[in-house]
């Protein structure tokens, strides 16, 4: 039989975090694991019911005037970086591992697991319930529209949209 272990029930204190700058709002319900690996710049604000899963082995930066939205997702075991002046919105998820895929009769939940980073450049914004898979780097000023799903890196300036997101056009 498996056994399971706990992560914790993601309660955390503030001077647990690798770097907190000023004006950091965590709002009601937030929950936050491993907060020594995660690390806030200035002018932060993260929405109600968000969870934010630093690992030991993984990071999560963001930088200053970020906006993160109710009910965020992320995943840090493979690193997450958000750059400045990004506005992620609400139910959106951030995933920085997935499970390889074995030989049969191995169970896929008994796979090894790769780690593969996020990166989100400044003056993003990410649509609401947009989820962004392993491995992504977002471009600078990119635009996601709303549920799209980015399974490959975006360039800069670019609107993407859809499940899998695709370049619909360039910013004027």
């Amino acid at each position: 039989m498996r056994r399971f272990r706990t992560h914790g029930d993601g309660t955390f204190e503030l001077e647990e975090f690798k770097s907190l700058g000023d004006d950091v709002i965590l709002e009601q319900d937030v929950l936050v694991w491993h907060p020594e690996t995660i690390s806030f710049g200035q002018n932060i604000y993260v929405g109600h019911r968000s969870m934010i899963k630093g690992y030991p082995s993984g990071y999560i930066q963001i930088a200053d005037n970020v906006w993160i939205g109710q009910n965020v997702f992320m995943h840090g075991a493979g690193g997450i970086t958000i750059e400045s002046d990004v506005g992620i919105g609400p139910g959106v998820q951030m995933l920085t591992s997935s499970h390889s895929i074995p030989p049969k009769p191995q169970l896929i939940l008994d796979a090894t697991l790769e780690f593969a980073p996020i990166h989100i450049g400044a003056g993003s914004d990410i649509g609401v319930g947009s989820i962004i898979l392993p491995g992504v780097s977002i471009g600078r000023g990119v635009q996601i529209g709303a549920g799209s799903v980015v399974t490959k890196s975006v360039p800069d300036f670019s609107i993407i949209v859809g499940n899998p997101a695709r370049v619909l056009r360039e910013r004027n």
